[in-house]
């Protein structure tokens, strides 16, 4: 179904060779130039077409356009006019589908929305108005073309089947190329997914999707690097089918993604008025690979995810085979994340050896498109959902989706079953729609089962959960008044209708620019939109408290910083920060705060050995003698006090700044981790002025509540040190602590020594 080489492999004329003198034989030549085939993929094209450096190994990339949504472009206009904005120097499109509903904190939403609008205005960009179109339908519908580069605020940015390289990164990132600045990154490898066969009836893009991250994920095989879609297989699917699986690559942790295009792709073009937009892409007759998942489309089934992680995923046909096996097998592993002691219960939803679930959603930029909710209709036409506890909401994924599922009858087949259909709305993919009962299993196409995901919060007693599925069996479940049921196992009509797109809805609604900025546009404020708190450069020492200490194999940006309800404070850096960690460690904002003031102080002046123990760490006095004593270079003006966390892998999943910023505003300078399970939590750190320091796995020399003293820092970066030397302090004296910094780039390492982004652009005004 699913395998993966063990060494890179050679693509000739369209045919896969591991062994280089093969594919030197079907290439016509003595040997292969390896060098050179590494350049002829798609993805090497795009890059180099976009770096604006003199090197092909030490990219700066600088990006077509950019996207963002509701619960980012706040804080990073607010970054941007910090650091001396003026105008949109490229496209930059303002999208409002996640804090949509405008339900929570009174007016602070729609605040968000009317600053939007007006910086659009004022700054020159694209605002598209709530229940218009989730952030990456938009960008298909109207931005994506062949050959081009996105930048966008959320971790699913992926056009990569409509032949658009995009990516999904931190609000920092895209701050840069608002400043024309540029995207910094080593030339990454490329991964060829060779796609053969095609898929049977029943089985949809998020079935191939979870097989690949079942495959990929805790291998770490394709992390950081850029997966291109090649192989006969990829002419098998339509483009909404491409497109489904494309949005899921970010789960994999890969870089980027891009596809071979064809007429197919030429189609969705035309049918979107933008027909000049298509480019036809494929790699050159002789192509090299870091590696390859060769996936049998037609070996497929259609597969379930099981809670907390979508990597977790089995075909549907083998949980209902071995039921109470893999739910307890998936209570186990939940108890990693939730703790020993939370009543988390799969095996009792098992009624006469079923597996009965509550809840089905099709939502959002994965289970929104045009045919799986076609597909989900005929499934389910002249059923009915039942009148029990089950329960199927319909979100398409942009508006021009919805009127034509209700010009074709679509729309009226699912709702005359009792399913709701509802506008495009992000809230089921992060936990701010449709939660359902305490205890409850829902199915959906969305993104995303992550803990909390559907807005169930833990601190509160409440746990629900979420099993991935395509749109297709979550139709067939829904059929079956919701018994776990793999779409093979209805009857499937072949195709969905064809698809015809209205350009007036977005052309009456949506405000362009057209790059044009007028600077008499006041931009306007809501009371809940704060400025960033100011952040100071980095001491010469460092004495760190370890305020939170994290085991999980792997710590997501929803542990970090909660999704759900705190997005209404994504424009407070202050407010958002009181959320910090309170779904993983209740106790680290106090303990954080505690170490602030304590920093607070000495800034002002204050002998840190002399603080009352009322506001900073009762033991900190004691510590900081003890270090004085045996390092005698530290004094209350070289040496400053911060907190740090532990995690095993922090940063999977959202590419949402504040799981970093929110730890710098309550006085964080730094991470450890053994490994960071992506670039773009690490780059977020780094942005915010923040040590992604790593240490080597096995045993910790420091435990929660510890003290770690590192002399010489802010030399040490600044002469690009990559050994870190320690120490952990007791008041019976210093033990060694070996720490590691990867690989920084010169701007990375001016951010990290004076403090953040925005004191880095001050500077360089």
């Amino acid at each position: 179904m699913v395998n993966l080489s063990e060494k890179g492999v050679y693509l000739v004329n369209g045919e896969l060779y591991e062994d280089a003198a093969e594919a030197a034989s079907a290439a016509g030549v003595e040997a292969i130039d390896t060098t050179k085939a590494k350049e002829s993929t798609i993805a090497y094209d795009i890059l180099t077409a976009h770096n604006t450096s003199d090197s092909s190994k030490k990219l700066k990339i600088k990006f077509d356009m950019l996207t963002s949504h509701d619960i980012t472009f706040v804080g990073i206009i607010q970054t941007a006019r910090a650091s001396g904005l003026e105008k949109f120097p490229i496209p930059y499109v303002l999208t409002n589908c996640h804090n949509s509903l405008c339900a929570v904190g009174g007016t602070i939403n729609e605040d968000d929305h009317m600053f939007g609008l007006s910086c659009a205005k004022r700054y020159g960009g694209v605002y598209v108005p709530p229940h218009q179109a989730v952030i990456h339908q938009f960008a298909r519908e109207m931005l994506a073309a062949g050959g081009r580069m996105i930048l966008g605020s959320d971790s699913h940015t992926r056009y990569g089947a409509l032949g658009t390289m995009a990516m999904g990164e931190g609000g920092p990132e895209l701050v840069k190329q608002l400043l024309n600045k540029t995207y910094d990154i080593n030339m990454p490898d490329v991964v060829c997914i060779y796609l053969t066969g095609e898929p049977m009836p029943g089985v949809g893009p998020q079935d191939v999707a979870l097989a690949i991250i079942a495959a990929v994920f805790d291998k770490g095989y394709v992390n950081n690097k850029v997966m291109e879609f090649v192989g006969p297989g990829v002419s098998s699917l339509s483009a909404d089918f491409r497109i489904g699986v494309d949005v899921m690559t970010t789960e994999t942790t890969c870089l980027s993604s891009i596809w071979r295009t064809d007429d197919k792709i030429k189609e969705f073009y035309q049918i979107h008025g933008r027909e000049k937009d298509y480019k036809e892409l494929n790699p050159g007759s002789v192509a090299y690979y870091d590696g390859c998942v060769k996936v049998d489309l037609s070996k497929i089934r259609p597969m379930i995810a099981m809670p907390f992680h979508p990597s977790l995923a089995y075909a549907i046909e083998d949980v209902n085979k071995n039921l109470i096996d893999i739910l307890k097998e998936a209570e186990e592993r939940a108890r990693v994340s939730l703790g020993a002691d939370t009543d988390f219960s799969l095996t009792d939803k098992v009624v006469d050896g079923k597996l009965r679930v509550e809840q089905g959603i099709i939502a959002g930029c994965a289970g929104g498109g045009f045919e799986n909710i076609c597909a989900a209709a005929d499934i389910l036409e002249g059923k009915s959902i039942g009148s029990d506890a089950f329960t199927l909401s319909v979100y398409p994924a942009s508006t021009p989706i919805y009127m034509e599922l209700l010009k074709n009858g679509a729309a009226a087949k699912l709702m005359e079953t009792g399913a709701i259909m509802k506008t495009a709305f992000c809230g089921p993919c992060f936990g701010a729609g449709d939660t359902p009962a305490n205890n409850a299993l829902s199915i959906r196409h969305s993104t995303r089962n992550f803990p909390n995901r559907e807005g169930s919060k833990l601190q509160s007693g409440q746990i629900a959960s979420v099993a991935l599925m395509d749109a297709r069996s979550i139709a067939a479940t829904a059929a079956n008044k919701g018994i776990l049921t793999p779409a093979t196992e209805v009857d499937i009509k072949s195709g969905a209708p064809k698809y015809f797109f209205d350009s007036k809805i977005y052309e009456n609604r949506v405000f362009d620019s057209h790059g044009k900025a007028d600077p008499s546009v006041e931009v306007q404020f809501g009371p809940n939109i704060k400025d960033w708190p100011s952040m100071p450069a980095l001491t010469e020492n460092l004495l760190l408290k370890v305020v939170s200490e994290i085991h999980d194999p792997v710590t997501t940006t929803d542990e970090l910083i909660p999704s759900g309800e705190t997005s209404s404070y994504r424009s407070n850096p202050l407010g958002l920060a009181e959320f910090t960690l309170s779904r993983k460690d209740p106790e680290y904002v106090g303990k954080a705060k505690k170490v602030r003031a304590a920093e607070e102080a000495r800034e002002q002046g204050k002998d840190p050995g002399k603080l009352s123990e009322v506001d900073v760490p009762a033991e900190l006095a004691g510590i900081w003698k003890a270090l004085q004593a045996s390092r005698t270079e530290v004094t209350s003006d070289n040496t400053g006090i911060g907190s740090v966390i532990f995690a095993v892998k922090p940063g999977d999943g959202s590419a949402r700044e504040q799981a970093a910023s929110c730890q710098k505003v309550l006085g964080g300078w730094a991470n450890i981790a053994n490994e960071y399970a992506t670039k773009r939590y690490r780059s977020n750190l780094i942005n915010w002025g923040m040590l992604p320091f790593i240490i080597d796995k096995g045993e910790l020399p420091f435990a929660n509540g510890d003290y770690i003293y590192v002399p010489g820092i802010a030399r040490a970066i600044a002469d690009g040190a990559t050994e870190i030397p320690a120490f952990k302090v007791s008041e019976s004296g210093l033990s060694s602590v070996d720490l590691k910094l990867g690989a920084l780039t010169d701007d990375e390492r001016d951010i990290i020594l004076k403090g953040c982004l925005i004191n880095y652009y001050k500077s360089t005004k």
